[in-house]
């Protein structure tokens, strides 16, 4: 018991526990959809593209996560009209807007060397820096973006595959898409801000993935994906603690180790 009780003698490693859950569940709400639309790449480059936004925030004064916020929308919308316009795949969308917006940002970041310390703090993240106010807004954002998806489901699911059934009933399949795009875009950049790009995209990503080979469903594929990076949130953040490791490293870690070990277990099916 004292293996489990002693770190929460600390209200950081409370915290840092807290926004772990928090992150997981948000992270699961949108991550399915990643997975399921071959969207994997948007997370890293969602995390990249909002540089500007960032940069611009910075300059004026203002809040950078609001910067980052506008940005990443913009991306989204972008994305959107890149794809449809063009009639390219969503990935090559995501690559050719993100690969613009990080050069732009790229530019306006040479224009400010001082900069630099501010940028790197946003967008590696810290969760044993995590602030009783930064569990507060991810609590909101996560019931935001629950009620929103859980509004549109079955519509989402209809425009993602069956786009051409989804526009003879009427559905508004390109603002479904925008919509999707601008959630995966919010969730991203609050859950940078929060544990760090690589942490953010784990828990997107593969505990998301590890969900789907677990389920054909998508309400059980999200309940699992919250429920494993949760998991390996709590194991991760125990052993980067009595290991003094990196902490979000450490958590992605053990994600990765539980997604192998969910693949070996379908192979033995």
């Amino acid at each position: 018991m004292d293996f489990l009780t002693d770190p929460l003698q600390f209200d950081f490693f409370v915290r840092a526990l807290l926004a772990v859950v928090l992150v997981s569940v948000l992270c699961a709400l949108v991550g399915a959809w990643v997975v399921l639309r071959g969207l994997s790449y948007i997370g890293d480059a969602m995390s990249h593209a909002v540089l500007p936004g960032i940069v611009g925030a910075f300059l004026s004064g203002g809040s950078l996560l609001l910067g980052a916020l506008v940005a990443a929308v913009l991306t989204a919308l972008g994305i959107g009209v890149v794809g449809q316009r063009s009639g390219l795949k969503q990935d090559s969308a995501i690559g050719i807007v993100f690969v613009g917006m990080f050069a732009l940002g790229i530019v306006m970041l040479s224009r400010v060397p001082t900069f630099t310390s501010d940028l790197s703090h946003f967008l590696i993240g810290n969760p044993l820096g995590v602030t009783t106010a930064d569990l507060w807004g991810a609590a909101a954002v996560t019931l935001v973006v629950g009620a929103v998806l859980g509004a549109v489901q079955k519509e989402l699911l209809l425009a993602s595959f069956d786009p051409t059934e989804a526009r003879a009933v009427g559905l508004p399949v390109r603002r479904l898409e925008s919509l999707l795009l601008i959630l995966i875009g919010l969730v991203v950049v609050l859950t940078v801000q929060l544990v760090g790009t690589t942490l953010s995209v784990s828990l997107l990503i593969t505990s998301s993935a590890a969900a789907r080979l677990l389920s054909r469903s998508l309400p059980r594929m999200i309940a699992l994906a919250a429920a494993l990076g949760t998991v390996g949130g709590v194991v991760g953040l125990y052993l980067s603690y009595y290991l003094d490791t990196a902490t979000g490293a450490t958590i992605v870690l053990v994600n990765t180790a539980v997604f192998l070990l969910v693949l070996l277990f379908r192979r033995r099916e």
